[in-house]
């Protein structure tokens, strides 16, 4: 069977515009977590991961008028060149685009700065597709918080289905008044940066980034590379919000995942884990990676550094594996302080150098969803 492979990618986010200032952040102990006030809804204020939109608008004036796009459209845009950057010569007929986002730019409810259709997940497709005079019409996965890796899913599904030749997943959200309201009324927001896995976890701390990869059946023939090897998708239908306390359904996509490609549980090298660092969800996650048989495996989760980025998240914690995978390097689950759940696990406490050739990511997201991806690395010998 013919494989696609993680191409170029891009991530923009507090800890910088570009995929190698993020590593660079995230090598040091970066944190984009810092304290905001906001007396409406929190009145202690609280940690998350934000981009100013002037440093936004510095980098978007390069290529179009700041005040034509919402903070969201500039952010996705804006990771979208990148890609184009990397691939002067890629042929814009023959590639699809693929947009990942649970709430768009949700944001501008209310400020009457844009015509009401910019609300819609539909329209923020449009906006970015006409940007770069994409023809095909481009597809939008808004699936909770497996919507990023749902998204190289289908770009894959549809490459290997003859629609595209190659395909452009972009990633994003922000930290709106609505999304902020929304987890405070679950009171799920943590007083702290968030401590995934941990004893002391309060809940999570959010974030807003953007990411864009390029997935299509060409790479570089002379270089080390990652091919996607399969993902699975499974629903536990348990709550609107709150996961299966047995893990049922990350369970699932784990071990139909892994017996349909003929893989064992021991051949995982790393496991990059959602780990949101609420009191359910990474119970429910340790529960489900030990029933997979997977608790020996090396795992993290990217949240201390970025905060939960919703739409975005699984995309760029799948860009973040792949380059994990290419440099043999797994990085430390920070603010991981001693294991909080019942069932222990291999979390990463120290960056270290490991030979790597076989990950899975999964991840998980309100009304129950679940998703496991295999990602191999390809050796040039």
């Amino acid at each position: 069977m013919k494989r696609n492979y993680l191409l170029s990618d891009s991530i923009i986010s507090p800890l910088g515009f570009g995929t190698d200032a993020n590593l660079k952040a995230i090598r040091s102990g970066g944190s984009a977590l810092k304290f905001h006030t906001n007396s409406r809804f929190l009145k202690d204020g609280f940690y998350a991961g934000l981009i100013p939109e002037k440093a936004i608008d510095e980098h978007f004036s390069d290529i179009g008028a700041p005040a034509m796009f919402t903070k969201l459209e500039k952010l996705m845009i804006l990771a979208v060149q990148q890609i184009l950057d990397q691939n002067p010569g890629l042929e814009m007929q023959d590639t699809g685009l693929i947009i990942s986002t649970t709430k768009g730019s949700i944001d501008q409810l209310g400020k009457d700065e844009f015509p009401e259709d910019r609300l819609f997940l539909w329209k923020l497709a449009e906006v970015i597709a006409d940007f770069f005079q994409i023809k095909k019409k481009p597809v939008v996965v808004s699936n909770a918080c497996i919507s990023g890796a749902l998204a190289v899913k289908t770009a894959n599904d549809l490459i290997t289905a003859g629609r595209f030749l190659n395909a452009i997943v972009v990633a994003g959200d922000l930290v709106s008044d609505f999304v902020l309201s929304g987890f405070q009324s679950f009171q799920a927001i943590s007083e702290k940066p968030c401590r995934p896995f941990s004893s002391d976890r309060t809940g999570i701390s959010l974030g807003e980034a953007s990411a864009a990869i390029l997935i299509g059946p060409e790479a570089g023939k002379n270089e080390d590379r990652i091919s996607y090897i399969d993902a699975c998708t499974a629903n536990d239908a348990n709550h609107i919000s709150g996961p299966s306390r047995t893990g049922e359904g990350l369970y699932l996509s784990i071990s139909r995942l892994l017996a349909a490609n003929n893989i064992e549980p021991e051949e995982i090298d790393y496991l990059s884990a959602h780990g949101t660092a609420t009191e359910f969800n990474d119970e429910m996650e340790a529960i489900a990676f030990n029933r997979a048989g997977l608790e020996k495996v090396p795992v993290n989760s990217f949240k201390g550094y970025y905060g939960h980025t919703l739409g975005a998240s699984a995309l760029i914690e799948t860009i973040l594996t792949k380059h994990s995978l290419l440099e043999n390097e797994l990085f430390t689950s920070l603010n991981f302080s001693e294991v909080g759940v019942s069932i222990p696990l291999n979390i990463i406490k120290e960056n270290r150098n490991k030979k790597l050739s076989l990950a899975l990511k999964t991840a998980s997201g309100f009304g129950g969803c679940n998703l496991a991806m295999l990602l191999k690395k390809e050796v040039y010998e």
